[in-house]
């Protein structure tokens, strides 16, 4: 007579042995994974390409950006608050802006403030082939030496997009391209006070601050930001003042160091 209950039990443990060697291959897989592939996935982050989002500096130097795409209400008012602070500040514009707005353009080149490239039309160029990419940036390089005098070596890209393509083809052409890592938020209509908040709380030596030249409170907020970074010991200076050239590394947070 066949005892059942016995057989079912061995049946029982052998396929809960089974299980136990499974999970047990499974672990180490993940271990594997874990411990081998993770050095891969880091050598792979240290090689991508990536913008100045600030700048090692010991001398608490900043810098004041404006991007400029579309209105042109507040210009000149922003000319002449950072006039009376005697402060130079960098405006990425569009070259569509350009050729809407050329007298603008002039008045920020003739107060020393420098005129520098946001694309011809604000497009995704992450979407943009190589030939494209280089094509936008010297149209728009182009329009803003007709009337400045001055070519542009720096480039913001639209919307804050970028990826490796994108660098390495604005590298080739000897632009440098710069983020911020002070982001104003001005672009959201917030009030002043929470605009000045953002900046004051965030700045730092080196970093570059984000603003556009048609948001509705940011001519409110400016006086007091630059008021509270001269008082704090921060100089605002022009982004190509506050790059290196060359002699540089930039790490994974995108901040520029020197290595000399």
């Amino acid at each position: 007579m066949i005892n059942f209950g016995k057989r079912t039990g061995r049946v029982i443990i052998l396929k809960r042995s089974v299980l136990s060697i499974l999970a047990g291959t499974l672990v180490l897989c993940m271990m594997f994974y874990i411990i081998g592939g993770a050095p891969f996935a880091g050598a792979e982050a240290a090689t991508r390409e990536l913008p100045i989002y600030c700048v090692q500096r010991d001398n608490k130097q900043v810098a004041l950006t404006f991007d400029a795409a579309w209105g042109n209400e507040d210009t000149q008012l922003l000319i002449d608050i950072l006039g009376r602070y005697k402060v130079k500040a960098t405006f990425f514009v569009v070259a569509d802006w350009v050729k809407k707005y050329p007298e603008s353009v002039k008045a920020l080149h003739d107060a020393g403030h420098e005129v520098m490239n946001h694309s011809s039309t604000h497009a995704h160029f992450s979407r943009l082939t190589a030939d494209e990419i280089i094509s936008d940036v010297n149209n728009c390089n182009d329009k803003i030496e007709a009337v400045t005098g001055v070519r542009p070596i720096l480039f913001r890209p639209p919307f804050g997009e970028y990826d490796d393509h994108v660098i390495k083809t604005l590298n080739g052409m000897g632009m440098y391209t710069i983020q911020w890592d002070v982001d104003s938020l001005d672009w959201k209509g917030i009030s002043a006070s929470e605009i000045t908040n953002r900046v004051t709380g965030k700045v730092r030596a080196g970093s570059i601050i984000l603003f556009h030249n048609a948001a509705i409170h940011t001519p409110e907020a400016l006086p007091g930001i630059i008021e509270w970074l001269l008082k704090n010991g921060y100089s605002p200076v022009k982004v190509s003042e506050l790059i290196y050239r060359d002699n540089y590394t930039i790490d994974h947070t995108g901040k520029q160091i020197p290595t000399n």
